[in-house]
């Protein structure tokens, strides 16, 4: 399972946010820095209204939706890639997730201390992504040296191109940017990948806003003015209210409803970073249906027929012979299976097949 984990300053709702993410208390939100010191886990459902709406052709007993997880990392200080606050440990804790959710701080409440006694969510996010180049820089200055060590005497393909990547990246990192802002071969995307650098994770930035400037934004991508200038590197920005967001994710589904509508929200905040997450990690979702269940699975854009039929089961990886494919709008409104292969919509696709976000697929494999 992909994982998206959510860092920050300390104080900025880090904590809060994924309590609301996951409709749990799991994450300690006191007031004081580093009140989260283990990162807490939590396993979200993804929204897909397109489930409903197979199952109830498939007649399915049971529908279950896709999932992503959440890491809620302790908060990060200035400093943290020199060991400040425990920041090797949480810096640690970063590696392992699959992309970042940053969370800056937008809100003025004078009982919640923030570490730098003011407001201001672009020096916040700053500061945190000064602190991922600068653990980077040394990450790649160390391999940089052992490499030119490696280098002496010695002019095999592999140590040429190895020096010449990580001088190139060195460079860049200690101008201040983020090594994901440069072009990768697929050579050096391969060496690349066990260094497990911090700034090549996709990232996106949840503005934790008060109730009202969220609710200007309607939890929408930020394009009000006094946002703009928080979009960094051209990633995505998402406005909530960690708070109200808290509050939602403790009322049943039905009250809930009824609130967003009252105060014209058409979708959670927590809905929309979520949706989020799946593009910036590039996922796409394809689906199943039965009369057992109808189910949605993720693969990365790109996957091939037997790729996401080893998703359903290992075994179906080496097993793959081919695949029924239809367009799930399709599926709907030709009243299932049948409907759609008599009215030509539905194909026979083999080993070449890409994936498609919607597709529903059943899946033919030797046993």
């Amino acid at each position: 399972m992909l994982s998206l984990g959510i860092v920050g300053l300390p104080n900025v709702g880090k904590s809060t946010l994924f309590n609301a993410l996951t409709r749990s208390k799991q994450a300690d939100a006191q007031n004081y820095p580093f009140c989260t010191i283990e990162p807490n886990v939590g396993v979200v459902e993804v929204p897909d209204d397109r489930l409903e709406k197979i199952a109830f052709v498939a007649k399915s007993k049971k529908i279950i939706p896709t999932a992503i997880e959440f890491v809620d990392i302790a908060g990060l200080v200035k400093g943290a890639s020199e060991g400040e606050g425990l920041g090797n440990k949480f810096l640690s804790h970063i590696r392992e997730v699959d992309a970042i959710v940053q969370v800056v701080r937008a809100f003025e409440d004078s009982n919640v201390t923030h570490v730098h006694n003011k407001i201001d969510p672009k020096e916040d996010a700053d500061i945190i992504n000064l602190e991922l180049i600068l653990a980077d820089w040394q990450t790649v200055s160390k391999r940089l040296e052992n490499t030119k060590k490696k280098a002496k005497g010695v002019i095999a393909k592999e140590i040429v191109l190895e020096l010449a990547l990580f001088e190139k990246i060195y460079k860049h990192l200690e101008s201040g940017k983020p090594a994901r802002e440069l072009d990768y071969s697929d050579d050096e995307k391969e060496i690349l990948h066990e260094l497990h650098l911090l700034t090549m994770k996709p990232i996106m930035y949840v503005i934790n806003s008060n109730e009202q400037q969220t609710l200007q934004s309607c939890g929408q991508s930020t394009n009000n003015e006094q946002f703009e200038n928080l979009i960094v590197d051209g990633c995505s920005s998402i406005v909530v209210c960690a708070k109200l967001e808290e509050e939602l994710s403790e009322l049943l589904p039905e009250e809930a409803r009824e609130y967003m509508k009252e105060m014209g929200m058409e979708q959670t905040g927590l809905d929309k970073i979520i949706l989020e997450g799946y593009k910036l990690l590039d996922l796409v979702t394809f689906l199943t249906a039965g009369e057992p269940e109808s189910r949605a699975w993720t693969v990365r854009n790109g996957a091939k027929g037997p790729e996401a039929a080893g998703v359903i089961h290992t075994d179906f990886l080496k097993g793959y012979i081919k695949a029924d494919v239809v367009d799930w709008k399709d599926f709907v409104n030709c009243s299932g299976w049948a409907g759609a292969k008599e009215k030509g919509k539905a194909r026979l696709e083999g080993k070449d097949y890409l994936v498609k976000d919607g597709d529903l697929c059943y899946f033919h494999v030797s046993t």
